[in-house]
Parts: structure tokens; C-alpha cells; sequence
């Protein structure tokens, strides 16, 4: 599958409402890594992992093939000496071979060729190295939701590109070319407003695909009809307009090898209300390569 690109025109909204990763997610990849790694994060969008990684480790090379995604990362507002931010495809990137400990990508894989991707890894990687991807599946309704919401899935159901099924399906049908190292469930909540659910939703590549096909914004058209404050639906347990938010993690069933030892690292999505089982995500530990 080559780079595509669906986030560039609401990269704006990206950064303002797509969720962040507990804490829990980077403490378990530097229980693998060590600290003074150097991590390459292929598809870092505007900085939903960056931050977490740069706390952890000792630089973090984030790269994403949209210049108006990095135009919206954090650390382009607020430079930071951590971190370093490069136009570059997913399959490919300036750094040298052999000088990544960890290739960190956060819902991102789904858009890359991994063929391609798979063999940049093996490039950069030291031996020893590490391979993390994870990413999250759409949200759980809460009680008092599900007309307006499953009217609002109906419409762009048919707008999904290939990478979102790829996502729900937990990345089973990736190749991997990596062992596992299993890791333990994560789980995330968050407090969102309405607004901050609808502009998430507004990001989704299937609405970006959705307003180009048809000139209709479908988060405008139908979230007029979902709750607003004042109104508590029932099963929300508060205000309508403001939903806790639970998410599981639960443990995708794949493997592979090629690179050595792999893990695989739990991440949430964000789910109102009732705990699910979530998103996860795989690593791969590098074994020195033969020349």
C-alpha cells in the first residue's frame, strides 16, 4: 500500500483532537530500550507520541510525509533540543544505518508499504533495536448516542480507506516479519466535551473522503442531532456534553520473525463510558544483520 495522504487538510484538527498514549505505553517500551536510544517516529502526524518518547529517550527523529501535519507538531511551535522533524515518507529516511534503538510509530502503520518500511527498519535498526506499532479502532457508543451516531458511521461507512479495516482487524493480516514479546493490556480514560468528540470524529480520514466526494461535511450535517449539554443521556452518568471516556487494550494474535525477538505494545482508543477491548500494537527486536 504506498503513502497516502488524508490528514493534510485537517491537520489542524488532527493536533487539536486526536487522543494522546499513557504513560504506561512509553515506561513499557523503555523497559526495552535503553535511554540514550535514538528513536525514529515514521508518521508522527502533529506529536500525539512524540512527546512521551522524547521524555524517555535521548532524541526522537519524528518524520511525516505531510508538510502541514508537521507544521502542527508541538515541538515546530515550541522547538525542542530532543527532538527533530524531517518531510519524509514512511519507507524511508536520512538516517544512517545502524543508528535507531527504537522505530516508534503510533497509528500510522496502516498507511505505509511494509514491504518497504520493514527493510528501512532492518536498515536503521542497531542490533538489538526495537520495532513498536501500535494504533486504535473507532470509539464505543454511550447509552443516549447510538441514533445520531450510527446514522453518522451509516453515511461514511463507504469512505473508509483500505488502512482503517486494517486497524479493526488489529493488523492480523500483516505479514510480520518479527517474534513477539508479549506485553500486558493497557487501559486509557479520558474526559472529552462533545465538541472535542465531534472534532475528533472530523478528523477521521473517511469524513476527509466523505466532503471531497460529495461536498458534505457529515460531523456538521449529523451532530446537530447528538446530545448537547443540558441533557443527560441515559448511561452517560453526567452531562451529555461532557462523556468519560474508558478504552481497552486487548492483545492482537500475530507473529512473525525476521528481525528477532519482537513485542507488541498495547494502546487505547477512546471509548465512552463502557471498557472495551481496544487497540494494540507489535515491536520487533533487531538481530545484527550479516553482510
Amino acid at each position: 500500500m504506498s503513502v497516502q495522504d488524508h490528514f493534510s487538510s485537517v491537520s489542524a484538527t488532527y493536533a487539536a483532537a486526536r487522543p494522546g498514549y499513557p504513560d504506561a505505553l512509553f515506561d513499557l517500551l523503555a523497559r526495552h530500550v535503553p535511554a540514550d536510544a535514538r528513536v525514529w517516529e515514521p508518521g508522527c502526524g502533529s506529536g500525539q507520541a512524540t512527546r512521551g518518547l522524547a521524555a524517555r529517550f535521548a532524541h526522537v527523529h519524528a518524520t511525516d510525509p505531510s508538510p502541514q501535519q508537521l507544521g502542527e507538531h508541538w515541538a515546530a511551535r515550541r522547538p525542542d533540543g530532543r527532538v527533530s522533524l524531517a518531510v519524509e515518507p514512511g519507507e524511508r529516511t536520512a538516517l544512517a544505518d545502524g543508528s535507531v534503538g527504537l522505530v516508534a510509530v503510533a497509528q500510522a502503520l496502516h498507511w505505509f508499504d511494509l514491504p518497504a518500511f520493514f527493510a528501512e527498519c532492518d536498515r536503521v535498526l542497531r542490533p538489538g533495536g526495537l520495532l513498536a506499532a501500535w494504533g486504535y479502532p473507532d470509539f464505543e457508543v454511550p447509552e443516549g448516542m447510538q441514533d445520531a451516531v450510527v446514522a453518522f458511521r451509516r453515511e461514511v461507512e463507504g469512505d473508509w480507506p483500505l488502512g482503517r479495516s486494517l486497524v479493526d482487524a488489529h493488523y492480523a493480516a500483516f505479514d510480520w516479519p518479527f517474534e513477539r514479546i508479549d506485553v500486558p493490556s493497557l487501559w486509557l480514560q479520558a474526559d472529552w466535551t462533545l465538541d472535542r468528540l465531534l472534532a475528533y470524529l472530523s478528523s477521521y480520514s473517511a469524513v476527509v473522503r466523505h466532503r471531497a466526494r460529495t461536498g458534505v461535511d457529515a460531523v456538521a450535517a449529523h451532530g446537530r442531532d447528538w446530545p448537547r449539554p443540558g441533557a443527560t443521556p441515559a448511561g452517560c452518568g453526567r452531562s451529555a456534553g461532557r462523556c468519560s471516556c474508558t478504552s481497552g487494550a486487548s492483545r492482537w494474535q500475530a507473529a512473525g520473525r525476521v528481525c528477532g525477538r519482537a513485542a507488541r505494545a498495547c494502546v487505547p482508543a477512546p471509548r465512552c463510558t463502557v471498557p472495551a477491548p481496544g487497540p494494540a500494537g507489535r515491536a520487533a527486536r533487531a538481530q545484527p544483520r550479516l553482510h
